[in-house]
């Protein structure tokens, strides 16, 4: 029996999932078929109890699911109540186990960099799903300090409120004021979606010379991207998101076979299919 994995969000297309996953299954010699399921927000209670089905290993979440797919599961992991989002589910004897891959996902490549996470300052631009895993993935490592910086501040301390209010978080506004922080920080991270189309910079880039020169400039969107370009420029240390995509991916194979992740195997494939793309 061909076993089936797949990724639940809307839209899915863009994906590379597929492409690394795949690979991985077929490395170790898995009989599984990795998909993509697009899935309205109106179509996600079914769609998740649809994953309690025999032949079905689990799934990933992405966009704008991993929230409410939180409430659709029997039990969660820590790391996903921290997050209060989902976005691996492994079904196992007809229950749904929720986990957050995100979190190791984005810190793995830093683990990789040897930051010493626990003496640094990051700023983390943006408020959203994606920024929310982040700042708790930074929390549970024990990061130094940590601002969150948006647009409209009050988003932020939104933020904030929901993790407690941990004295190592702070909140700014996206604007010249974030310049203090920024002299500090050795990791700025871009969690929001400007830099995806078209030559948006998530923030101005006076800000981005404020930076020390051992900074690290860390994009969770899977390719180059204006923000990097830009970084580079100045002579900063760059990351983009596809490490981390890869990563996470690596934690939700873990979680749905209970092997080793053949993680080379994964990057390759990962590397391929963004090159084809592109």
């Amino acid at each position: 029996m061909t076993l089936r994995v797949g990724l639940i969000g809307d839209p899915v297309e863009h994906s590379l999932s597929p492409a690394f996953q795949q690979a991985a299954f077929d490395a170790l010699g898995i009989d599984a078929l990795y998909a993509l399921w697009p899935t309205s927000a109106v179509d996600l209670p079914a769609r998740v109890t649809s994953l309690r089905e025999p032949d079905v290993l689990g799934a990933n979440v992405t966009l704008p699911h991993k929230q409410a797919a939180f409430a659709l599961v029997d039990d969660v992991t820590e790391r996903a109540a921290a997050a209060h989002a989902v976005n691996t589910i492994a079904s196992r004897d007809g229950r749904l186990h929720g986990d957050n891959t995100d979190i190791p996902g984005f810190l793995a490549p830093l683990d990789e960099r040897g930051l010493r996470l626990h003496s640094l300052h990051a700023v983390v631009l943006g408020a959203g799903g994606a920024a929310h895993a982040v700042v708790v993935a930074l929390l549970l490592a024990g990061c130094g300090g940590i601002t969150v910086a948006n647009r409209h501040p009050a988003r932020a301390e939104a933020l904030a409120a929901e993790l407690g209010a941990p004295p190592s978080l702070r909140t700014a506004a996206l604007d010249a004021t974030l310049a203090g922080a920024l002299q500090s920080a050795g990791l700025l991270v871009n969690a929001t979606a400007a830099g995806w189309q078209g030559d948006a910079l998530p923030l101005d880039s006076a800000l981005l010379r404020a930076l020390p020169p051992t900074a690290l400039v860390y994009d969770l969107i899977y390719r180059e991207t204006p923000l990097l370009r830009a970084a580079v420029g100045l002579g900063l240390g760059t990351l983009d998101g596809l490490r981390m995509l890869v990563h996470q991916g690596a934690e939700s194979f873990r979680c749905w076979t209970d092997q080793a992740p053949p993680l080379e195997v994964m990057w390759q494939a990962a590397l391929s299919a963004r090159d084809r793309r592109a």
